[in-house]
């Protein structure tokens, strides 16, 4: 984006007005303006605020595809970015621009960085991220792999599968937690056994609102459902707190054929040789299955 000649004739006159101006969306939808100034400004339908402490590094830009990188640093503040947050997570993956701006006219401004926040890392009172631009995307792997379990997320695009059908999700208030991690419920019924395992369980309210942990297994002990999550949710959750249990899917074609009826589509390939049939060799009894137990090699 090119300079607007009044920024560029003031930039060129050797006595400027200049700052840096912040606005970083978190995936939760939370919009936060920060600047470098001593006044807050606003413009875009931001208001940047000033006093927070948050600086940055000097940014590096390459041409090309190359990555831009920086590192945004700053104070932790309850007033701007809280050390709770950072630990739960609320600032991973959050877009980030960055501006410089004419504080003395604020319409004269050019933007400098587009991109996400990467590493957060915290200690001494303080933070420092990582700022990750556009092309970082670039790094990921690419493309789909042949392999017999589904590759798609359930729910997701390629998935299609739809939780609004009944008998899929459960809402429902927290009755007993252990630290953050194992929670009973005494009345849950409706869902067989095992049936959350590998899903989702969403916290609805409380501090810990918006917070996803993943189910790694859920028993039925002396008649009370139990349901482990592999990691504690990374904030404060109590009794009576909302929460959103999904269904949980194995990948495998059985699963998406009988749990979810979703089977048309089914993004794996269930029928590709397995490994012992690769290393098979002609034989003149047995079959060509992919079968662990079948004999290895075609019929000669």
């Amino acid at each position: 984006m090119a300079l607007s000649p009044e920024f560029e004739e003031h930039l060129l006159s050797g006595i400027t007005t200049t700052c840096l101006c912040w606005a970083l969306e978190r995936t939760d939808g939370i919009l936060l303006g920060f600047t470098d100034h001593d006044v807050d400004l606003a413009f875009d339908d931001v208001v940047f605020k000033a006093n927070t402490g948050l600086t940055a590094k000097a940014l590096e830009q390459m041409s090309g595809l190359a990555v831009d990188n920086t590192e945004a640093v700053g104070g932790l503040s309850s007033a701007a970015v809280s050390e709770a947050d950072i630990q739960a997570g609320r600032y991973d993956n959050a877009a980030v621009r960055a501006w410089i701006v004419n504080w003395a006219d604020t319409s004269q401004r050019q933007l400098q960085f587009n991109g996400t926040l990467g590493e957060v890392r915290r200690g001494g009172g303080a933070f420092t991220a990582e700022l990750r631009g556009l092309s970082e995307a670039l790094n990921h792997a690419q493309g789909f792999v042949y392999q017999a379990p589904c590759s798609a997320v359930l729910g997701d695009g390629r998935c299609k599968f739809a939780f609004d059908v009944p008998g899929y999700a459960a809402d429902l208030d927290v009755e007993t937690v252990e630290n953050a991690r194992i929670f009973r419920f005494e009345n849950l019924a409706g869902f067989d056994e095992r049936w959350f395992e590998g899903g989702k369980f969403i916290v609805k309210s409380g501090e810990a609102n918006g917070l996803v942990g993943l189910i790694k297994n859920d028993r039925t002990v002396d008649g009370t459902r139990v349901i482990e999550l592999w990691q504690s949710i990374a904030a404060p959750i109590a009794s009576g707190d909302q929460i959103r249990m999904e269904a949980g899917c194995d990948k495998s074609v059985t699963t998406c054929r009988l749990k979810f009826n979703n089977f048309l589509n089914f993004r794996g390939f269930p029928h590709i040789p397995g490994e012992d049939w690769l290393m098979s060799y002609p034989s003149r009894a047995g079959n060509s299955s992919n079968s662990s137990n079948s004999s290895s090699g075609a019929e000669g």
